[in-house]
């Protein structure tokens, strides 16, 4: 830190041509002073570059102590100006995960994408794939928002499970692919909704099937069959409606959206094929009692 300077004010001075030489004298002192406080400023915002291996220690240190932006500095400096230093690939991946902690996804996803680039046959690579799909991962939008970066998560993690299938990390990746499919079948739900809501039932239905033949291993899909049944009704499909609630039955029954479902085909009189909630235990079986129906 600059020390504090005392503030001094020149006193009136009784004798007019000491005043005189004092203010003479003045624009010189200050040229001086200036150029003092110059080089003492450039001298204290200089960086002291220390040795690769003291750069790297410090930003080891620096991590484990929390100081996430310290660490980042101290690897950035050790790259810098060591490019060809042993430490130099660690230090890329070791700037990459700082800037992960520090939510700074971009700037570690472009140190990954340099580590890689670098050394494709690291030891670490397994490692450097997963935290640059993390990166991807963490920046997954809600449901009410564009999902092209859940699309990339999923494309990242996938790459993860390709590449390295037998590593830690692919069954961690696999639990995150389920959690993005489950948000991707989230987001067209809420479009469907949405066109339900506005009477626009042929693209709903759109939407429900979709979840229905594209994310069947999600939470979403009763839901989804429901509200099928509900447009198909809507839409005078009265015999796609049975059918309809005749899967909902036979795999969840006794899902809530059951029955909802079988109320719905009670008022219509579409109960033929299509049991009582609570009747049947779910059959595990879904894709083939839907592609045989449809």
């Amino acid at each position: 830190m600059f020390a504090r300077r005392s503030r001094y004010t020149p006193q009136p001075s009784r004798n007019a041509s000491h005043a005189a030489r004092w203010l003479a004298l003045l624009p010189v002192a200050s040229l001086l002073a200036a150029c003092g406080n110059s080089a003492s400023s450039i001298n204290e915002r200089a960086p002291r570059v220390g040795s690769a291996e003291t750069l790297y220690n410090n930003g080891v240190d620096a991590l484990r102590s929390d100081r996430y932006l310290l660490s980042v500095n101290q690897f950035d400096t050790l790259q810098r100006n060591y490019p060809y230093s042993p430490y130099t690939a660690n230090a890329q991946l070791m700037e990459g995960y700082a800037n992960y902690l520090l939510s700074k996804y971009p700037e570690s996803v472009q140190q990954l994408d340099r580590f890689l680039e670098l050394h494709p046959t690291s030891a670490d690579a397994a490692y450097a794939f997963y935290l640059r799909a993390l990166c991807y991962y963490e920046q997954v939008a809600d449901v009410q928002r564009d999902q092209q970066g859940t699309i990339e998560a999923m494309d990242a993690l996938e790459e993860v499970i390709t590449r390295f299938p037998q590593s830690p990390y692919a069954r961690d990746a696999q639990l995150k692919i389920d959690l993005c499919r489950d948000h991707l079948a989230g987001k067209e739900m809420l479009v469907g909704r949405y066109y339900q809501q506005q009477n626009d039932f042929l693209a709903a239905a759109g939407r429900y099937q979709r979840v229905v033949q594209d994310f069947q291993t999600t939470n979403h899909v009763p839901e989804a069959l429901e509200r099928l049944v509900e447009v198909y009704l809507d839409m005078g499909l009265l015999e796609q409606a049975r059918k309809t609630g005749a899967v909902l039955a036979y795999n969840y029954p006794s899902s809530k959206w059951y029955h909802d479902a079988y109320d719905h085909l009670r008022a219509h009189h579409l109960l033929k094929g299509v049991d009582a909630p609570d009747h049947k235990q779910g059959r595990n079986i879904f894709s083939r009692a839907w592609h045989s129906i449809f």
